[in-house]
């Protein structure tokens, strides 16, 4: 017996009321909520969140440009690109999505449930872009405007202050190069698992001293989360 939760703890009546949001067709969200392997296990349930996950990415994109540039007056374009690129990448939106507690309501197969698919980061941001798309069907832009307003002011302060939009690669040089300490390399130092699911675990170095440490499936991978590593310790 494993600890996975199985079932979906909401309706998504229930998952609707609990956000404060009334669906006029309720068959809507209970599509954006339907992963496809639900409906492989149910033949009942006529179509999976997939279509409604397509439209979801590109209204995404619009309203997080939208708000970004009406708030942020004076940023260059650039930052503003990488900011909109942070908000709208799939960890983020999983981010988003259990803020919400969007996996208690999701519609899962037994295998992709049993396997931990009401946490897995790539079944939650899919299914917040879902759950957007349809809200704008249901509802139209300005809801969709007003529901991500909160989100995006709390997720925008955080990644300003970590710089969690910008290569933290370049940030963390940035950081020794400013303190006249030297430049970072990155070691490998460990490579573990299959020929086909490699994990690197690699150091990040600045005159032989660590500061950092990351796991990946790539050398770049594990480079980055070992610099992302060395910033939080120098955050203290």
């Amino acid at each position: 017996m494993t600890s996975y939760q199985l079932e979906a703890r909401e309706t998504p009546q229930e998952f609707a009321a609990r956000l404060g949001v009334t669906f006029h067709n309720i068959s809507l969200l209970t599509r954006a909520l339907t992963h496809r392997s639900y409906v492989n296990e149910h033949p009942e349930a006529i179509e999976d969140n997939e279509r409604l996950e397509f439209l979801g990415d590109a209204i995404l994109d619009f309203v997080v440009g939208a708000w970004l540039y009406h708030h942020m007056p004076e940023m260059a374009e650039g930052r503003l690109t990488s900011l909109r690129a942070a908000l709208v990448r799939n960890t983020q939106l999983a981010v988003f999505a259990r803020a919400l507690r969007l996996g208690d309501a999701l519609r899962l197969g037994h295998g992709e449930a049993e396997s931990g698919g009401r946490e897995r980061y790539n079944v939650l941001g899919s299914a917040f872009e879902a759950f957007i798309g349809a809200l704008y069907l249901d509802q139209g832009l300005e809801a969709v405007q007003s529901f991500m307003e909160p989100l995006l002011k709390e997720a925008v302060e955080r990644i300003l202050r970590d710089n969690s939009d910008r290569d933290p690669k370049s940030v963390f040089q940035e950081a020794m190069q400013g303190r006249g300490i030297g430049t970072p390399t990155y070691e490998i130092v460990e490579i573990s698992g299959p020929d086909h699911a490699r994990t690197y675990r690699v150091q990040a170095l600045v005159n032989g001293q660590v500061y950092g440490e990351g796991r990946g499936p790539s050398k770049q991978a594990a480079s980055k989360a070992a610099a992302r590593d060395a910033l939080q310790k120098l955050r203290g």
